[in-house]
C-alpha cells in the first residue's frame, strides 16, 4: 500500500537521537533549547516555545492570550478538530468562518462579513485562528487588517505549513499574527515523532507558553511573590500542563529541520507533476495564490462529481483496493457529534460541505517515488473512467 503521508528517517536522524540517549539530558536540556532556536531563525520570528503536539501549542496560544469561559474563538470548520478544541479546553464558545472554494483556506470576504455582524451585536471574537490547510498560507495580510480593525488576535494554525512561504518570507514570521503553530507529527514536513512548536514575536506570550507547558511552574526569583528558599525551590503560579517536548525528539527535530528545504523541494516537484498528468482527469486540482508557495503537506484533488459515474466513496474505495493509501482531509468539524450538540449542522458552512463531498488526498511524501506515483495516477485514471 502507498501511503497518504510518510516520515522520511535517515541514519543522521537516528544517530542525532542516539547521542541524546547517550547523554545527560533525556526530557528537558539543550537539545530542546537548540531546536527551538533554529526553527525560531528559520522562520526568522524571535521566540519559539516547544510542546508535546500542535494541539498542545494551539491550547497554549489560547491561554496564552487570555481566552477563557464567556470568549469566542472562530476558525475554519476544513480542519483537524484540534483547531476548535483549543478553545474548548479553555471554556470559550466556537464558531466557524467558512472557506474560500478556491484556495479551500478561510474566506477574506467571509471573515469580513461575519466580523462586520459580530461587531453589531456586540459578540467579536478573541481570537481567530486561520488554517494553512495542506501547507497553503491563508490570506494573512487581509485577516492582520481585520484584526486591527476589529480588535482580535490571530493565531496560525499552520500545523501543515513548515517551509511554505507568504509574501516571499516563511511561513511562522508571525508578521500579521501574535502566534503561529506547527505540528512535527510523523506525517508532516518534518517530524519529532510527536511534537508541535509555537512561535512568536512577543516574549511576554512565549514566557508564558513555556511556564504553563511545565505545570504552571517557575524557578525565576523574579516571578515568585516570596524569597526563594533555595536553589531547589521553585513556584506554581498557575494551573499549567505537562506539554513538554524531549531532548530526544527535540534531537530528531533539529535533525530533520537540516532537510527541511529539501523535504519541501521535492514536494513540490511531485505537487508540480501531479499538476502535469492529472489536467486532462475530471478533477479540480490545488489552486495556489501568486503571493504564497506552498509547503504541500497533502495533495488534495476534487472530483468534477457531475462528470464522474461513480460516487466520492467508490473512487475512494476502488483506490484503496489498487493500494493506493488515499485519505480524505478533513470533515468538516461543525458536522462531528459534539459540535452538533453545540448547535451546529448541515448547511451552516455550505462551501466546507461542499468541499468535503469532493475532495480525496492523494499520496505525498519526500521518498514516493516517479514510478509509484506513476501507479497513483493511472489509478485514479482507472477509477475515474469506470
Amino acid at each position: 500500500m502507498i501511503p497518504y503521508g510518510r516520515q522520511t528517517i535517515s541514519q543522521k536522524d537516528i544517530d542525532a537521537v542516539v547521542d541524546v540517549l547517550k547523554s545527560d539530558f533525556l526530557t528537558q536540556g539543550p537539545a530542546v533549547e537548540r531546536f527551538e532556536e533554529a526553527v525560531a531563525g528559520y522562520c526568522t520570528a524571535q521566540r519559539a516555545v516547544s510542546v508535546s503536539n500542535a494541539t498542545a501549542a494551539l491550547h497554549l496560544a489560547c491561554l496564552a492570550l487570555g481566552v477563557g469561559p464567556g470568549d469566542l474563538v472562530w476558525t475554519s470548520p476544513v480542519s483537524f478538530v484540534a483547531s476548535a478544541n483549543c478553545a474548548r479546553y479553555c471554556g470559550a464558545d466556537v464558531d466557524f468562518v467558512d472557506i474560500d472554494p478556491d484556495t479551500v483556506t478561510m474566506s477574506v470576504a467571509a471573515l469580513s462579513d461575519k466580523l462586520s455582524e459580530a461587531a453589531k451585536k456586540n459578540r467579536l471574537p478573541k481570537v481567530v485562528i486561520p488554517v494553512h490547510l495542506a501547507g497553503q498560507s491563508c490570506a494573512m495580510e487581509e485577516i492582520g487588517r481585520l484584526a486591527d480593525q476589529y480588535g482580535f488576535s490571530v493565531v496560525e494554525d499552520a500545523s501543515h505549513a513548515i517551509g511554505g512561504t507568504y509574501q516571499s518570507e516563511k511561513v511562522g514570521n508571525c508578521r500579521y499574527s501574535d502566534i503561529a503553530v506547527f505540528s512535527f507529527h510523523p506525517v508532516k514536513i518534518i517530524t519529532t515523532a510527536e511534537g508541535g512548536m509555537a512561535v512568536t514575536n512577543q516574549p511576554q506570550l512565549a514566557d508564558k507558553m513555556a511556564m504553563l507547558r511545565s505545570h504552571g511552574i517557575t524557578r525565576d526569583p523574579e516571578l515568585m511573590d516570596q524569597p526563594s528558599d533555595g536553589p531547589w525551590y521553585y513556584q506554581q503560579l498557575e494551573l499549567g500542563h505537562n506539554y513538554r517536548l524531549t531532548d530526544i525528539q527535540a534531537a530528531l527535530g533539529y535533525s530533520q529541520l537540516q532537510k527541511l528545504d529539501g523535504f519541501v523541494a521535492r514536494r513540490t516537484q511531485l505537487a508540480d507533476r501531479y499538476g502535469t498528468l492529472l489536467q486532462s482527469l475530471p478533477l479540480t486540482l490545488p489552486v495556489q495564490p501568486a503571493d504564497t508557495t506552498s509547503a504541500w503537506h497533502l495533495y488534495v484533488v476534487r472530483l468534477m462529481r457531475d462528470r464522474i459515474a461513480l460516487d466520492q466513496r467508490d473512487v475512494f474505495e476502488k483506490l484503496r483496493e489498487a493500494g493506493i493509501g488515499v485519505n480524505l482531509h478533513y470533515i468538516p468539524i461543525h458536522l462531528q457529534p459534539y459540535y452538533r450538540n453545540l448547535g451546529f449542522g448541515p448547511g451552516d458552512f455550505p462551501n466546507a460541505e461542499g468541499y468535503y463531498k469532493e475532495a480525496i488526498s492523494l499520496p505525498l511524501f519526500p521518498a514516493l517515488t516517479d514510478a509509484e506515483q506513476d501507479k497513483v495516477i493511472e489509478g485514479l485514471r482507472l477509477a475515474l473512467e469506470k
